[in-house]
């Protein structure tokens, strides 16, 4: 079993774009999505779940797109 992680990175607005497009292209295909954050190559499965979460405390707002699935 893998140790648990908790990363957060912060990318370019056009990054970030393409990254967004790679996992658009990845679901509308059935495919797995591939990235590599902080050094680890995550794969994730076409069966994963997905949220849009909404986040408000004073005056920050936060939205996160999540994508979960169980590794088996």
């Amino acid at each position: 079993m893998k140790e648990d992680r908790d990363i957060e990175k912060t990318y370019a607005k056009t990054e970030f774009i393409a990254k967004l497009r790679r996992l658009a292209d990845s679901l509308e295909s059935g495919r797995k999505f591939e990235i590599q954050l902080a050094g680890e190559r995550i794969y994730v499965p076409a069966r994963a779940e997905f949220s849009i979460e909404h986040e408000r405390e004073g005056p920050e707002e936060e939205i996160e797109f999540q994508i979960k699935w169980r590794n088996e």
